[in-house]
């Protein structure tokens, strides 16, 4: 079974995260933050992985430091659950609609992070929810899952539906960016030999 479970803990946030990459889209996730939590949500159930989170951070300040520091603790989670990447599919892209917009999100779980966000948002907030800190998630998510990861919106008004297509359109990548290759054979889908 492809899982990890890990804590993390700053004098910001405590958070646990625990995730089963060949699960059914189970997700107990427990922020704080109420539509971050209906993101994480829809990385567990399009991505098909179980994901478990609790997370306590210093919301009396803002919500940066929670969001990104889910961010680090889920890729890196995520990470050591894919283990040396033997016959993963490795690379994966979506186009995902959502009502009136597009998102486009390619991936590479190629142990060489780096982030491509062109993803451009109407107003400040989503309820209580600060719009910069998709790119936040996604940028520490990236980093500490050693993912290429680009994600861009074609087109879209509305921000909840903006921010939504971006967090499903992950999700389905990453499903099948992580999925098994039988005809990989458990070889590592690098003519390096080796991903890291």
């Amino acid at each position: 079974m492809r899982s990890a479970a890990l804590s993390r803990t700053t004098k910001e946030t405590d958070i646990q995260v625990e995730v089963s990459l060949d699960g059914g889209g189970i997700a107990d996730i427990n922020t704080g933050i109420g539509f971050f939590d209906h993101m994480l949500e829809q990385i567990a159930r399009h991505s098909l992985i179980d994901i478990k989170i609790a997370a306590k951070g210093d919301l009396h300040i803002d919500q940066h430091h929670t969001v990104e520091d889910t961010g680090i603790a889920l890729g890196k989670a995520i990470r050591q659950a894919l283990g040396d990447l033997a016959g993963v599919t490795r690379y994966a892209d979506v186009h995902l609609p959502m009502d009136e917009t597009l998102t486009r999100v390619a991936l590479d779980i190629s142990g060489r992070p780096f982030l491509v966000f062109k993803t451009a948002f109407h107003t400040p907030k989503i309820g209580a929810f600060d719009t910069q800190l998709v790119r936040e998630f996604f940028q520490a998510l990236a980093m500490n899952g050693g993912m290429t990861l680009h994600i861009e919106t074609l087109y879209g008004e509305n921000d909840h539906h903006i921010a939504e297509s971006c967090f499903k359109g992950f999700a389905r990548a990453l499903r099948a960016a992580a999925s098994m290759d039988s005809r990989q054979a458990g070889k590592i889908p690098s003519t390096k030999g080796v991903l890291s």
